[in-house]
């Protein structure tokens, strides 16, 4: 159980300092969309479909490598909390418009990346 918990800690640790660049980079381009966590969550909801589909073909679901790459990476990388965040100031700042693109834009297109991942891992 702690090696588990150890395991996703790391993992989680450099999935969030990924995220923390990614999204310095890409959220300064001077647009109302936030680039950076749209970019991470797309690419994360790709990386666990991607990880995920690998696992259940070679059937290593509980594997070490699972748990630092879906588990801990991806739950580091990717960011719902800010998703949110980043929605409700779109709303209160009357940004209709970028509201309904980022929020639509992030669930259709972050759903299909999972698809995606899970179809390249010859999953589906």
């Amino acid at each position: 159980m702690i090696k588990s918990a150890l395991l996703v800690f790391l993992g989680g640790g450099l999935g969030s300092v990924c995220r923390y660049l990614i999204s310095r980079a890409l959220n300064s381009t001077g647009t109302n969309l936030p680039w950076g966590t749209f970019t991470v969550n797309i690419l994360g909801s790709f990386l666990i479909g991607l990880f995920l589909g690998i696992a259940i073909k070679n059937n290593t679901l509980n594997s070490a490598t699972n748990l630092i790459l879906a588990t801990g990476f991806c739950g580091g990388f990717t960011t719902f909390s800010t998703f949110s965040f980043e929605n409700q100031a779109l709303l209160r700042s009357g940004d209709y418009y970028n509201f309904v693109i980022y929020a639509l834009a992030t669930l259709i297109i972050g759903i299909s990346s999972t698809f995606f991942g899970l179809f390249l891992s010859k999953i589906s």
